[in-house]
């Protein structure tokens, strides 16, 4: 059996579920300081409400959201990358400059010599190429550095 793993970036806060006796489910923020009359037969839950980017809710158990999840202001260069992919800013809260981030660029072409649009398409990483964006412009082609691959304060720029 092959094995998978999923990545997807969804906003949370820590919460308790309840299922009242009624069969109906409350979810409260822990953030939320109004205090409820439940009936003593309530199943209490502690976990977070997760908010996905369509604008939907759900709920994880604790547990599974710790084991699942991992906050995106302090991750690991490959973490990074995943986030890149999907399309996100990224950036190292060491970098000295602000306003100073990369990203996945696509669709890359040059102007030769001869004025010849050149359409770049390599066998193994296709047409895309991680840009560095910073006060003087854009870098295309950007290399991390041996400190950028294992710093772990890699964070998604919003």
């Amino acid at each position: 059996m092959k094995q998978y793993m999923e990545t997807k970036i969804v906003k949370a806060e820590p919460a308790t579920r309840y299922e009242l006796p009624n069969g109906a489910v409350l979810i409260q923020p822990d953030s939320d300081k109004r205090v409820f009359a439940l009936d003593y037969r309530t199943i209490e839950e502690r976990g977070y409400e997760l908010h996905h980017a369509d604008g939907s809710k759900s709920w994880c158990p604790k547990a599974e959201f710790e084991k699942a999840y991992f906050q995106t202001d302090r991750m690991s260069f490959g973490q990074a990358i995943e986030a890149a992919k999907v399309g996100k800013k990224i950036a190292r809260m060491g970098w000295n400059g602000k306003s100073q981030y990369i990203e996945l660029a696509y669709g890359i072409s040059y102007k030769n010599h001869g004025g010849d649009i050149v359409n770049c398409d390599h066998e193994a990483i296709g047409n895309r190429a991680f840009a560095f964006v910073g006060a003087s412009g854009v870098q295309l082609g950007w290399l991390a550095s041996q400190a950028d691959m294992l710093a772990e304060d890699w964070y998604i720029v919003e």
